[in-house]
């Protein structure tokens, strides 16, 4: 029997909540056996009161015994704080050595610094001080502590931090920005293979700017499983430090143009056919589009491999020194992902064969060894991706967008794929992430997703979260972070358990803060965070502290009366968008579609849910006929004879885009299934093989798209509203 102060303690030590606000403004307490199935997640004896004990007073412990902790973030003061042993040192040197050269150092007398805290530990008495130091530059630095005969006390990296986030010159200046966000794959050209690729990305940001666009979205560029056709959602992806290689338009890869052979097969009347099957699909066909590029990329591959150029080569191998382990790891899991799904093994690495589960084990570098050309192969793809993304958002520049591409960061990766598999230690297998209950799922959500270990993750001075930030900030202007409150808390699931039966669990949301400003700031990148849902006020303050843009949704914001919110009303520092990916386009929403679709796939717990967001629906859209009214813009034919709400028309969608356009939000993206008045999802959150997520594609060619006169007029009266 586990005693409730125990649990209490390694609660605070573990950052574990024991209760939380729900969507019905309740505070909910969390029973034991949930609290101890997530300590167990973490790896603590749950089973041994005697060893949680043991473990949990050498938690206490450890902040006392260790004279720095495993990092320090430093933003606007700069005090630190260390601890040492009674009796005090008579002098302590200490020094900075900074990220990029250089030295700053000094002395301080132990006895005349600010005491913090004292506390005895098997027999030794510990001080905890505070040191200042001076300013430094932002900036990844080191700070080492000697005794005064010049042995080393201690060290750790020292990460210093910006007030706030880039925030665009053009915005600082004044200006609204505006443009569409796009889901990638859902573009349709002549010219494609079946999905969206980098070269249509370029051309529609090209396109964009012509309309008076300036920025393009995107959704997460992840990586997924090109071996696995059913793995598509870009927010449960393989690994999102590298690319998804379905988006490389093979024949831009330069050696296409000299590689014989996958010209000659991509000429054949067959293959033709296949590519003009895979244009026609309503759906991306994954399979059908993994099939034909990597079998003409192998072939451009080869011809890279014996003749490319020695700038070519040179740029490659560059590439693979900076990719380093990390990059080694995907390639060889990729590799190894292929073999395996050949053999049947699908459902990631937790479903292979023991001896291939670890990156480091000796049968998964036999393989490599055995096929050291294979994972360049891998490599190269990844290589031609950032070739090809680098290009688009050049492309995105060089035609006059200021913001260029948006991107988006999910909040986690796929619990079998090659971001958990590379790095082990750093997520907790045990457990995933999601959501407490809610209308929509009372049952709680899990997303599948294995949270990281927030120790952990300090344990390694934040690396991990660094490298993440830096591999989605590079070849874009403007990055959204999904999901902003998971660099506050999470919603753990314990393994075989319930979603409801979660709790959060917490991580240093000023330090994470701090990271995203300091890569913000280098980037030159705007970060807008995803804050949607129960929003802890602790979020909300930190992201107007830090600079982190709001996401503002039409449909969800309203005034303290009920009504619309106003333009005039939408705050500054915020991205404004009629709809997401998980929210029905504008037309379903407006004919309640979206509820029919919901029921006929069984996702209501019973029929009264559907009633009642009926009834939602309709009080919603009078709603907004009448801001529309008070802004002068409600188009003729919106109200019935009668004063009822009339269907959606092209009038009345140009009429709320402009509507929004008109907000204070310094940028606003706009949804092409808007301007096609488009019904069908793209994703329908709570469904995965009911419904066919992440593959439906746009009404016609965008090039078509945006050359049409009334898409051109929307376009052009969203850009006016925004410049007024």
């Amino acid at each position: 029997m586990i005693e409730s102060g125990l649990i209490e303690r390694l609660c605070d030590l573990r950052g574990i909540a024991r209760e939380f606000t729900d969507y019905r403004d309740r505070t909910s307490r969390v029973p034991d056996a949930t609290v101890l199935a997530i300590l167990a997640a973490m790896g603590h004896r749950v089973d041994d009161a005697d060893a949680l004990e043991q473990e949990a007073r050498l938690l206490e412990e450890l902040d006392w015994v260790r004279v720095l902790p495993p990092v320090i973030v430093l933003r606007g003061e700069r005090r630190v704080q260390f601890t040492v042993l009674a009796p005090l040192l008579p002098r302590i040197d200490w020094r900075i050595e900074l990220e990029h050269g250089g030295l700053e150092s000094g002395e301080v007398l132990p006895e005349r610094l600010p005491v913090l805290g004292e506390r005895g530990v098997h027999g030794l008495w510990y001080v905890r001080l505070a040191l200042e130091l001076p300013d430094v530059a932002p900036g990844y630095h080191r700070l080492v502590l000697d005794k005064p005969d010049g042995t080393q006390l201690a060290a750790a990296p020292l990460i210093v931090a910006p007030d706030r986030c880039h925030e665009p010159e053009a915005i600082r200046g004044g200006r609204r920005l505006w443009g569409p966000a796009i889901q990638l794959y859902t573009l349709r050209s002549a010219r494609n293979w079946g999905i969206g690729d980098f070269t249509d990305l370029g051309r529609f940001a090209e396109r964009a700017a012509a309309l008076g666009a300036d920025v393009v979205g995107v959704n997460p560029l992840h990586a997924l499983f090109p071996a696995d056709a059913g793995l598509v959602s870009p927010y449960s992806p393989s690994s999102r430090y590298f690319l998804n290689v379905l988006y490389i338009d093979p024949e831009a890869v330069p050696e296409f143009a000299t590689a014989v052979e996958a010209r000659r097969l991509v000429s054949t009347p067959e293959f033709q056919e296949r590519l003009a099957a895979l244009r026609a699909s309503d759906f991306v066909d994954y399979a059908g589009v993994t099939a034909c590029k990597l079998e003409v990329l192998r072939l451009v591959w080869r011809r890279f491999n014996r003749k490319a150029s020695r700038e070519r080569r040179a740029a490659f191998d560059e590439f693979v020194i900076q990719g380093g382990d990390a990059l080694e790891k995907v390639a060889l899991f990729q590799l190894l992902h292929q073999g395996l799904a050949a053999r049947g093994l699908h459902g990631g690495w937790p479903a292979w064969p023991a001896e291939y589960r670890h990156p480091d084990a000796p049968a998964t570098q036999a393989v490599r060894g055995a096929g050291p050309g294979e994972v360049d192969y891998h490599r190269w793809l990844q290589w031609v991706a950032a070739e090809q993304l680098a290009a688009a958002e050049e492309s995105a520049r060089r035609a006059g967008l200021s913001l260029g591409l948006y991107r988006d960061l999910a909040v986690g990766a796929d619990g079998g794929g090659a971001e958990t598999w590379s790095d082990r230690g750093l997520y907790c297998a045990r457990a995933s992430v999601g959501a407490p209950p809610d209308p929509l799922a009372p049952g709680g959500q899990d997303w599948g997703i294995p949270p990281m270990l927030p120790d952990e993750l300090r344990a390694r001075a934040y690396e991990p979260f660094v490298r993440l930030l830096q591999a989605n900030m590079g070849h874009g202007g403007a990055l959204r972070i999904d999901h902003v409150m998971t660099l506050l808390r999470l919603w753990w699931v314990p393994a075989s358990r319930p979603s409801a039966e979660g709790a959060y669990v917490y991580y240093r949301l000023d330090d994470l803060m701090a990271i995203v400003a300091l890569e913000s700031t280098r980037h030159g990148c705007l970060v807008i965070g995803e804050d949607l849902g129960t929003v802890p006020a602790e979020i909300r303050i930190a992201m107007r502290e830090y600079g982190v843009y709001s996401y503002r949704v039409f449909f969800f914001e309203k005034d303290q009366a009920g009504g619309c919110r106003t333009p005039g009303d939408y705050p500054r520092e915020a991205l404004a968008t009629v709809a997401t990916h998980d929210l029905p386009p504008l037309a379903s929403w407006w004919s309640g579609s979206d509820i029919r679709l919901r029921e006929q796939l069984g996702l209501y717990p019973d029929a009264g849910v559907g009633a009642a967001e009926r009834e939602v629906r309709e009080r919603d859209r009078f709603l907004i006929l009448d801001a529309l009214v008070a802004e002068d813009l409600l188009p003729p034919g919106a109200r019935g004879a009668d004063g009822q709400p009339g269907p959606m028309t092209p009038a009345l969608s140009r009429a709320i885009q402009i509507y929004l356009a008109r907000s204070n939000a310094a940028v606003m993206v706009v949804q092409p299934e808007d301007w096609l008045g488009m019904e069908s999802p793209v994703n329908v959150p709570g469904t995965s093989s009911e419904y066919p997520n992440w593959a439906r594609k746009l009404d016609g060619d965008w090039e078509d798209m945006l050359a049409r006169a009334d898409v051109r007029d929307v376009a052009q009266a969203v850009a006016a509203a925004r410049r007024s």
